[in-house]
């Protein structure tokens, strides 16, 4: 059995507040949002970052994948760690690997050494998240005060924050001094991550020694999760291979899963655990559907209604503010069952209204439309959050809060796919029809396992009695 961690330890002597600690908050958040950053700011760099190496879109497009593959990987992996050994010692060394990636990037003298570094970007930024889930988890045993909707939502208002302004930050950075500063921003980012870290996180107690990494476990899923993942990145019949392995790997995962004793994922009680693998699916499902809209109604923006990219980039301004309007004002209530309902209802009528969209729609229309399915973006992120958060054992919240994130990198690739697939040679009007109809499937399946689950409705905040003091 894992000992409890709780929020201080008598390695800490600093004094613990009697409600939520708060100097945990800077760490969290910050930690939190070098991956939504690192996502987004590379977008503008790619084509300088091609002409600076020669390199095709088609070679470049390796540093968005990489990101996501490493992402998608070290999330579920590091997140078991953090289970193991307590969040600090995962999230400075994690931290630390940031800023040497950022300065690798910086750099690369090569495009494959900057791919190299975006993976290493990948791991590094996979800790955070599951650390802060790990530390809110013992501040609630700490405290007995269950109640965790307030720094759940700072921690996905944050990173909706930083995805919104990224693309913004790194052209500016690329006009001050080329796209170096875009890999180069890290260094100073992963310092303060070290600072705030070693002076603010509590020193958790260590993990009884019986207690073994599953790395052949870890390799499996690893290898699973790759091959699916390239599948998903260009789906064509001649890679039917990929599939074919990942269907290989994931029987010889879930065959030595069932017998170690110390798994990577308990799959026996992960199959047991009804309410939180729907959790997992409908993040993919509501990730499918935004991504998707993302991907394609941009491009649509574009081609399809024959707007300039930096007019593109305004109208799905309102897609991002209403997602952080709506995240800020309901995240303190966490209505799990009433948010994922409203979400899909809203999804479905915003890919509904995407059928009626031609090369003359007007833009109020437009923006509307963004209006209408960035509401959604903004409660189906909170209330998969905090339905992860009731319903994963205390013992494994890392490993679970990983899994949770790889779910919506496979809802944007399935989604990358899925564009693909609509817009073989132009984002046209047709296209964007036939990618709705999709994305309508994606957002009913979404209400079709939700509306009936009535355990979402039972996920509400248990008071705990806080430890008495000696």
């Amino acid at each position: 059995m894992i000992p409890r961690l709780t929020g201080r330890t008598s390695q800490d002597t600093r004094p613990a507040p009697d409600g939520f600690d708060r100097r945990l908050i800077a760490p969290m958040i910050l930690g939190s949002v070098l991956n939504p950053i690192n996502s987004s700011m590379i977008a503008v760099a790619l084509v300088p970052i091609g002409i600076a190496f020669g390199a095709p879109p088609a070679e470049t497009v390796w540093l968005v994948s990489a990101l996501y593959l490493a992402t998608a990987v070290g999330q579920p992996v590091i997140g078991r760690l953090v289970d193991m050994y307590g969040p600090r010692r995962l999230y400075l060394a994690a931290t630390a690997l940031v800023g040497v990636a950022g300065l690798m990037g910086a750099l690369a003298p090569s495009l494959g050494v900057l791919i190299a570094s975006r993976v290493l970007l990948g791991f590094g930024t996979s800790a955070a998240f599951p650390a802060a889930m790990r530390l809110t988890r013992s501040e609630a045993e700490r405290t007995g005060q269950d109640s965790p909707a307030g720094v759940l939502t700072a921690l996905a208002v944050s990173a909706q924050t930083v995805a919104v302004i990224g693309p913004t930050l790194g052209g500016l950075l690329i006009g001050a001094s080329g796209w170096h500063l875009v890999f180069t921003v890290n260094v100073p980012l992963s310092a303060a991550c070290l600072v705030l870290g070693v002076l603010w996180l509590p020193k958790a107690e260590p993990a009884e020694r019986h207690q073994r990494m599953d790395l052949p476990g870890m390799a499996l899923f690893a290898f699973l999760l790759v091959s699916l993942m390239l599948f998903l990145m260009d789906p064509r019949l001649d890679r039917w291979y990929l599939p074919a392995l990942t269907l290989l790997a994931a029987a010889a995962f879930a065959a030595r899963e069932l017998r170690v004793p110390d798994p990577f994922v308990d799959l026996r009680v992960l199959g047991g655990n009804g309410p939180l693998i729907a959790t997992y699916v409908r993040q993919f499902l509501a990730n499918v559907t935004s991504y998707a809209f993302l991907y394609g109604y941009t491009q649509w923006l574009e081609e399809g209604r024959g707007l300039s990219a930096s007019a593109a980039g305004l109208v799905l301004l309102p897609l991002s503010g209403a997602a952080l309007v709506v995240a800020s004002l309901t995240g303190r209530r966490e209505a799990i069952r009433a948010k994922l309902l409203t979400g899909a209802v809203l999804q479905i009528a915003g890919c509904a209204a995407l059928l009626l969209f031609d090369a003359h729609s007007p833009v109020w229309v437009l923006l509307a439309t963004g209006v209408l399915l960035g509401i959604p973006q903004g409660l189906l992120g909170l209330a998969a959050q905090n339905a992860l958060y009731r319903q994963a054992g205390p013992e494994r919240i890392g490993s679970a809060a990983g899994l949770l994130r790889t779910f919506m990198y496979l809802g944007a690739l399935g989604a990358s796919a899925a564009t693909a697939t609509f817009f073989p040679h132009r984002a046209d009007t047709g296209g964007l029809h036939g990618l709705a109809l999709f994305m309508l499937a994606g957002s009913a399946l979404l209400l079709a396992i939700t509306l009936p689950d009535r355990s979402l409705a039972r996920l509400t905040p248990q008071p705990r009695q806080a430890p008495r003091k000696a």
